[in-house]
């Protein structure tokens, strides 16, 4: 008789890795770079105009900042693992109904990969945090960064390629990608995460750990951090592309431009090690000043169009700089019995710069044009870096290094 064995990875499950969870992130990076170009493009094709189209993704933001808030409470009910796969399949779900091409289901396509989006990033940071020393989380973002950078850099401008040739083929593919991320998780068997207590209480109100993280300083500072990195984000992802076909510059800029600057993902390495070199602080207050200034330049769009986007991509490299550095001030101050909640909190910067800056766009646009919207992304980035002023010169000075 031959002995039946059950396979090594059945039965023991692979020990969660910065690769591992780096090979998630690049799943989910081609799944969303090659629709963040077409979305915007999609949107404005649909409802042919920019302040309409900003008042739909601001009422998004909203659904989705309270979903975010919700993951922590609903995780106490229904296992984490189960809440990301839902997050995955409602990627795939949203792909396809905007795939069929009508306003409505486009919009709704849109709602649906919002809230995939920040149901997914809420339990892949607690896992992260759950798993990755707080020495090792340098080493995790910059290879989640490197990691990413292909979907980053092909599917922005494969989007808009295979949108002109074929509109439901990128949706096609975004779904596609979801379901193997899916899979690449199930594989990882990564449960619940690690319990730190036994809870000996009824589950709070979802809202009640917000009174701990305004407490902390230092979470508010990196929490800001992100909320104006991610509406810089916003500026160029959504409203270049916008603001190109208003111009004549045609569909395709604005992925185009997104794969050149996405393609920096692979110099993150070296972006981490001169962080290093100098000082997280150093970094973060580089980044927000050079953009700034250029995000503010760029405010002359209608008077010289063709300088104002090359000011955009100069200063979406530094955007690149601040995705590597700008996160770490928040991370590095989560307490390990706040991680799920602390994670539902800093999550939400996606959702708040989403109501930010559609939300500031529709004022703007109703008296001014788009290059408007990057001037007051420019702003924002002054306030950031006058906030950064106040980090510990020495943050991150022995934590950061690699061994």
């Amino acid at each position: 008789m031959f002995e039946r064995r059950i396979p090594e990875w059945l039965r023991h499950a692979p020990t969660p890795s910065v690769r591992g969870f780096a090979t998630l992130a690049a799943f989910e990076a081609i799944t969303r770079g090659i629709l963040i170009s077409v979305f915007p493009i999609a949107m404005y094709d649909a409802l042919g105009d920019a302040a309409l189209v900003s008042s739909i993704y601001f009422g998004i933001g909203i659904v989705s900042l309270f979903i975010g808030l919700l993951v922590p409470y609903v995780t106490r009910f229904v296992p984490r693992r189960w809440v990301y796969g839902m997050g995955a399949l409602a990627f795939v779900l949203g792909s396809g109904l905007a795939a069929m091409g009508t306003p409505a289901l486009t919009v709704l396509g849109l709602t649906l990969n919002s809230i995939a989006t920040v149901t997914t990033f809420v339990c892949f940071n607690a896992y992260v945090l759950d798993y990755i020393a707080r020495t090792q989380l340098g080493k995790s973002e910059t290879m989640r960064m490197f990691y990413s950078a292909l979907g980053w850099t092909v599917g922005p401008v494969l989007g808009v390629l295979l949108w002109g040739w074929w509109r439901p083929a990128p949706f096609i593919i975004a779904a596609i990608s979801a379901a193997i991320m899916l899979c690449a998780f199930l594989y990882m068997r990564l449960g619940n995460g690690k319990l730190i207590t036994r809870a000996r209480k009824p589950a709070p109100n979802p809202l009640a750990f917000l009174g701990r993280f305004t407490q902390q300083p230092r979470l508010v500072a990196g929490w800001l951090f992100a909320v104006i990195r991610s509406c810089g984000w916003w500026a160029y992802v959504v409203y270049l592309p916008i603001f190109a076909v208003e111009n004549g510059m045609g569909e395709q800029l604005g992925g185009t431009l997104l794969s050149i600057t996405n393609a920096s993902l692979f110099l993150t390495p070296f972006m981490l090690r001169w962080v290093q070199w100098r000082s997280i602080r150093t970094g973060v207050r580089t980044g927000f000043m050079a953009c700034a200034l250029l995000f503010t330049f760029a405010g002359i769009g209608d008077a010289a169009p063709w300088p104002a986007v090359a000011a955009l991509f100069v200063g979406s490299l530094f955007l690149i700089l601040l995705d590597v550095c700008a996160g770490l001030p928040f991370l590095m101050a989560v307490k390990p019995s706040e991680r799920t909640e602390m994670s539902a909190v800093y999550s939400s910067y996606r959702d708040v710069s989403g109501i930010a800056t559609p939300g500031m766009a529709w004022m703007i646009l109703l008296v001014a044009p788009v290059s408007g919207v990057f001037a007051a992304a420019g702003v924002a980035c002054l306030l950031a870096w006058a906030v950064s002023s106040r980090l510990n010169p020495r943050l991150g000075a022995a934590r950061l290094v690699t061994p």
